[in-house]
């Protein structure tokens, strides 16, 4: 019988090929002008998933880029996976900083460099070889489902429409993604959760016009002097967010999932030197790691008011703004968390202003217990792969669509990514290790096996 290992080494060159085909294809979800292209991505997966064993498989219409759907059910007995990924990829641009063409895929430095490369084609293409390799070896043991979206890179603004509408049809065991990245092929890891993300702006209004700053500056309040105040005040001296109410619903993690996270490669000197900076600070009382992973945050993303512009102009703004972002944890809710926010900034406001507060937007947080079937399937197989027990990794990210998975299908997300953060997603010469995409068709038939054992408790 033939090993995924010598099935793989057979087929090289053609799984090389068929992939740069789909990333020949820029589907920039983004782009009026891709419109065409989306479609022809979409063909191109789903007469993939047919030629690699797809009872059956369909483009499914939405109100925006459409939705692949296929699937193989081998039995009624036997759990079934559904597998989700997304053919749309970033806007290339700026062209002039990439080194080879980002839609003409090419191998170098035994990785392949090309947009889509890593996020999400190659990683999403890996589930694709793999189940072929089960249907023509005989050896695939679960029953299997594909939703394949061209809207992720936008917000998947189309697909919890599309989930409710497609429940029974979407009915599975387990989600399985992989869209994600591991801390290294060294030291293998699974996502075990994500952070949410309530999303505000805040605009402070004094004068009814920018004002003269030696005729008014001392007797009429300044926006942004208030507006800075009252960002600072979010805050204390150990780094705990004041809002009233803010920790309430926040899900401690336990001391022996915080001693499997532990178990991370970290520096944190040469953190320090990737970003540039001389000294970290955060929440007291956990490292770095953790007020990454684990913990909620507020951070400015972006403050403007006044005189910007180059030279001087001696004004009293009329108007200042800010933009802010909270990452979430399990479990709090990203409209309920934008309300504390808002009744207490409005709360600080010292008279003089007006302030508003306005909710833009947000998404869940999200966690897999490590203690599942579906989590321990993906350990095993990982396990088995890289030759080292993965490490559980909570990300600070957020991929709102996860947790609507689990609000709307009622199912449980497995995040077996296997890119890594030097691929460069979403930025120039994005690329993904040969390696790193042949070491995911390897896991992926394992993680079948797995579950389908652990279901049945055999093991």
């Amino acid at each position: 019988m033939s090993t995924v290992k010598n099935y793989i080494e057979k087929h090289r060159e053609r799984f090389l090929e068929e992939l740069f085909e789909l990333i020949r294809i820029p589907s920039v979800s983004s782009k009026e002008e891709n419109r065409d292209d989306m479609h022809r991505a979409a063909l191109h997966i789903k007469e993939s998933l047919i030629k690699a064993g797809a009872e059956k498989a369909e483009v499914c219409p939405t109100d925006g880029h459409p939705v692949v759907y296929a699937e193989k059910i081998i039995s009624p007995d036997v759990p079934t996976i559904l597998v989700y990924g997304h053919y749309d990829v970033q806007p290339a641009e700026p062209l002039e900083l990439w080194d080879s063409e980002p839609f003409d895929p090419v191998i170098r430095d035994g990785k392949i460099w090309g947009r889509g490369a890593d996020d999400d084609k190659g990683q999403l293409f890996m589930h694709l070889k793999a189940f072929e390799f089960m249907n023509e070896t005989g050896t695939l043991p679960c029953n299997v489902k594909f939703m394949i979206e061209g809207e992720e890179e936008i917000g998947s603004s189309n697909l919890e429409k599309f989930c409710s509408e497609n429940r029974e049809r979407l009915a599975a065991d387990v989600i399985l993604i992989s869209d994600t990245t591991m801390i290294s092929p060294e030291n293998p890891s699974i996502t075990s959760g994500l952070r949410g993300l309530s999303y505000m702006q805040v605009e402070v209004t004094g004068p009814n016009r920018d004002l003269h700053s030696g005729l008014y500056g001392g007797a009429v309040v300044n926006p942004c002097n208030v507006l800075c105040e009252m960002i600072a005040s979010l805050k204390d001296q150990n780094n705990r967010i004041t809002i009233p109410g803010f920790y309430d619903k926040v899900r401690e993690c336990s001391i022996e999932e915080r001693a499997e996270m532990a178990r991370r490669p970290f520096s944190r000197d040469d953190f320090k030197k990737s970003v540039g900076v001389k000294e970290l600070a955060g929440e007291e009382g956990y490292s770095d790691t953790e007020r990454i992973g684990i913990r909620p945050t507020l951070d400015v993303n972006g403050i403007w008011g006044g005189f910007t512009g180059e030279g001087t102009k001696t004004i009293l703004p009329s108007k200042a703004y800010a933009k802010i972002s909270m990452r979430l944890v399990p479990d709090q809710d990203a409209e309920e968390t934008a309300k504390l926010f808002e009744k207490h900034f409005l709360s600080i406001a010292p008279e003089g202003v007006e302030v508003k507060a306005e909710y833009l937007h947000g998404g869940q947080s999200y966690v897999s217990p490590l203690d599942t079937p579906e989590y321990q399937a993906a350990a095993l197989a990982v396990e088995e792969t890289f030759s080292k027990k993965p490490i559980p990794v909570r990300s600070g990210g957020s991929i709102p669509i996860v947790s609507t998975f689990e609000k709307v299908l009622g199912i449980k997300s497995i995040l077996m990514g296997f890119g890594l953060e030097s691929d460069a997603i979403h930025s120039p010469n994005e690329n993904y290790p040969l390696f790193n995409f042949f070491k995911g068709i390897e896991a992926i038939p394992l993680y079948y096996k797995y579950y389908r054992d652990l279901k049945k408790g055999n093991r």
